[in-house]
């Protein structure tokens, strides 16, 4: 029999319900045991640019969409809420938000993740020297993108919000704490490792909140939500929601959800998540590995209480390099018909892009180069460049990957063996055997590419007791497609020396 841990006996034969609160939606997902999806629902919510650099969601537009695709998804499933055995929650990570404890309303709009208000802030901290400080207790660099400095200039700019703050009357959240304390009607306050790691408030080697830091960002402890292991006890929905009580016994933020969705919980095991831009993280084990190559170390999803690390780095344009063709160039309707008409050139004809329309992240980070086209000739047809733009897609997270595993091996650690790939743009089989002739390694596509939010349900069903442990996790993951390197390691060196020049013409413009 299974139990979870309030102790009710369940029949094994039950669901899994994923709450995926997106960026620009709110996502909820029903998977089988096995993993596989029996229904999504789906719902967008506004995004809010109050000026230049800012950006905003509002917090009971993003708990009432999540709401409704819970009630959305259950009725599409065709399911009770007691054919659920427990409900794992994924989120955007970041975003900031502040509310009241006594009536669960939020005293400012959410602050969002790409938000640049709080660079000043950070600018300051950088210049009095607390760089390497803070990097050594949280693996962060000092950057507006975190949650720390977000809530530090909710406090300074909402009327009355230090006073109340020091009285105690508010909490604050990433959008997983949000969403629990609303779905367990304020009973629960409370977080996971890897959602705390990203606020530069937590000291990863205890997983505690550190009080030098929240001193340096003048941020009262009494707002802090409890931290706990990815896998384990959030509370449970609240009966009013839903006619029954549903644990909540998983919480990850996305990129470390997919890392866990992907079943890469050993050292060297990595995932890239092609969207948008491209996030690859790559699993260290129990070590704290500090990058010499512009990655962050970040907190993985974790089961147990003993910490576990990842190394991090992102690619500002992944997919959206696709999109500029569509919409800037008018080269085609649809962004699926760049694969064939890139298939059409069947190379570049010397033409490589460098796709840096907002600066160049990891390992490069020059937030000042701006994309650029080299190699056109005469003979240069919309073709070569929709192949060029794939190709820059696996450029970038090849030297991101090649970073990663310098930092491994440097450090005594395993460099990158296979890459598992998720997002929309890893459907594109010449973009994925691009990826695996520059690497030179397997790149590898699972059955189910919704693999952030298979994650959250993941730890959820180990903490219901759906699954003995994450070995029987392993069994089940499943390969859809497997590409294997096809050119010599002799080519695909000078392919990213032709790359790696590209880049040093970029950002000396």
């Amino acid at each position: 029999m299974h139990h979870c841990r309030d102790g009710l006996t369940l029949n094994p034969m039950k669901y899994l319900l994923a709450i995926d609160q997106g960026t620009s939606s709110s996502r909820s997902i029903v998977f089988a045991p096995d993993g596989h999806i029996v229904a999504i629902a789906q719902r967008e919510f506004e995004q809010i640019y109050p000026q230049p650099g800012w950006v905003e969601h509002n917090p009971l537009e993003i708990w009432q969409s999540q709401l409704a695709t819970i009630h959305e998804v259950l009725h599409k499933a065709n399911l009770q809420v007691s054919d659920v055995l427990a409900v794992g929650i994924t989120n955007q990570r970041e975003t900031t938000v502040v509310w009241h404890r006594e009536t669960g309303q939020p005293i400012y709009n959410a602050i969002v993740w790409q938000d640049r208000r709080a660079e000043n802030v950070c600018a300051q901290l950088r210049e009095q020297g607390h760089t390497d400080g803070v990097r050594e207790k949280t693996g962060l660099l000092i950057d507006a993108y975190f949650s720390g400095p977000k809530l530090q200039w909710i406090l300074d700019h909402v009327p009355h919000a230090r006073e109340w703050a020091q009285a105690g009357k508010l909490a604050f959240g990433t959008i997983d704490t949000w969403l629990i304390w609303q779905l367990t009607h304020g009973e629960v306050h409370a977080t996971d490792v890897s959602n705390a790691s990203r606020t530069m408030l937590l000291n990863v080697h205890t997983n505690e909140w550190d009080d030098e830091l929240l001193a340096l960002l003048r941020i009262p402890k009494s707002l802090m939500p409890k931290v706990q292991p990815s896998s384990s006890d959030f509370g449970a929905i609240d009966a009013s929601f839903l006619g029954a009580r549903l644990p909540i016994g998983g919480v990850a933020g996305d990129q470390q959800s997919a890392l866990f969705g992907q079943t890469c919980w050993s050292a060297g095991q990595a995932k890239n998540t092609y969207g948008t831009g491209c996030f690859a993280l790559m699993h260290t084990g129990h070590q704290f590995l500090t990058s010499q190559n512009g990655l962050i170390t970040t907190s993985a999803a974790q089961v147990g209480k003993t910490p576990e690390f990842a190394l991090e780095g992102s690619v500002f344009i992944g997919g959206a390099v696709v999109q500029w063709l569509r919409d800037g160039l008018h080269a085609f309707q649809h962004s699926s018909d760049v694969e064939g008409l890139a298939h059409s050139a069947g190379d570049a004809g010397g033409v490589v892009m460098v796709p840096a329309f907002t600066g160049l992240g990891a390992p490069y980070w020059d937030a000042q180069a701006r994309g650029s086209i080299v190699g056109i000739t005469r003979g240069t047809t919309m073709a070569h460049l929709a192949y060029a733009a794939l190709e820059s897609i696996a450029f970038q997270s090849t030297a991101l990957l090649e970073a990663m595993s310098r930092d491994a091996v440097q450090n005594g650690g395993q460099a990158v063996r296979e890459l598992r790939v998720d997002g929309g743009a890893c459907a594109n089989d010449l973009l994925m055997q691009m990826q695996a002739d520059l690497l030179g390694i397997s790149v590898v596509r699972p059955a189910v590419i919704e693999t952030t939010a298979l994650g959250a349900a993941y730890l959820a069903g180990l903490q219901c007791g759906m699954y003995a442990d994450p070995q029987d996790l392993s069994a089940q993951w499943r390969v859809e497609k497997r590409f294997e390197p096809r050119i010599s390691r002799d080519q695909a060196h000078h392919k990213m020396d032709a790359w790696n020049r590209a880049v040093r013409q970029t950002t000396c413009l």
